[in-house]
């Protein structure tokens, strides 16, 4: 690993580390956040994933999650959204929502894409694995959050590793990607034309057969202007219905799909993890 950025926050460091990735098959940055609390011992640990376009930097900068993150003594790790460098695959046409920046935290399958694009394996496995090397976090109080394409990943991820994680959050998340343009697209060009395949990243299916009933908080902006057309929560709401899950689902009026959203609410989602880390 390189240190490539530190800061004092909040009485604790925020810093921003590049290493060589076996799974992604390229260097990948992350930026980690360590309350004052983890100078005097391990604490626990919320990864956040981010949406279409962004980088581990986006949350860093406009989130402000540090300060509750400092007051519950709790870290967070926040990677990248997909592989980049020399030789990994783009779309074609440089779109924002498929290739780079647009990972939407699968296992892809398909070529050109499956020897990068394995985001999956990289937030489940190996980048967990390096922070519990490296730093004084306690891999045993994991929670798991994110936005958009990164609520999507939080959800599924952690619907499909039952007693990895201590609770799960999200923000305005891609409910079915199965069913909306953004998912449609990057699932049939990572995972192939068999839509059965991609019920294993969507939180809507996957929650109907969950091992495992997490707390689960999820907020989303009435104002969204992506709401109708990518979001649809009624669709995970109608599956905790039916599964009998405990979802706590917010909207929130007049809110929009930016960071000013999550900024406002990144405190509440902050003592919602601390409850069970």
């Amino acid at each position: 690993m390189e240190q490539i950025d530190v800061h004092r926050c909040f009485g604790g460091q925020q810093l921003r580390f590049r290493h060589p990735s076996a799974v992604l098959n390229c260097n990948m940055t992350f930026s980690i956040y360590l309350p004052p609390q983890a100078e005097r011992g391990v604490v626990p640990v919320l990864y956040w994933l981010s949406g279409l376009t962004c980088t581990d930097e986006n949350f860093v900068t406009k989130a402000g999650a540090q300060r509750y993150a400092a007051e519950r003594g709790i870290a967070i790790v926040a990677p990248d959204t997909s592989p980049r460098g020399e030789g990994v695959p783009d779309d074609p046409e440089g779109a924002y929502d498929f290739g780079l920046g647009a990972g939407f935290y699968v296992n892809a399958t398909q070529a050109p894409w499956s020897n990068h694009y394995r985001m999956y394996d990289y937030v489940v496995e190996e980048l967990p694995a390096l922070i519990n090397e490296h730093f004084p976090v306690d891999g045993d109080k994991m929670a798991i959050s994110g936005h958009s394409m990164g609520g999507h990943g939080a959800l599924t991820i952690a619907l499909k590793n039952p007693g990895r994680y201590r609770s799960v959050s999200a923000f305005a998340p891609i409910c079915s990607p199965m069913h909306c343009p953004w998912g449609e697209k990057a699932l049939a060009n990572y995972l192939g034309s068999n839509r059965e395949t991609w019920r294993d990243y969507d939180s809507s299916e996957l929650m109907r057969s969950a091992q495992q009933q997490l707390p689960m908080l999820i907020d989303q902006g009435d104002a969204d202007n992506f709401l109708q057309e990518q979001l649809k929560p009624e669709l995970l709401q109608q599956a905790a219905k039916e599964a009998g899950y405990p979802l706590q689902l917010r909207m929130q009026p007049g809110y929009d799909h930016s960071y000013f959203f999550i900024a406002s609410l990144i405190g509440d989602h902050l003592r919602f993890h601390a409850q069970y880390l």
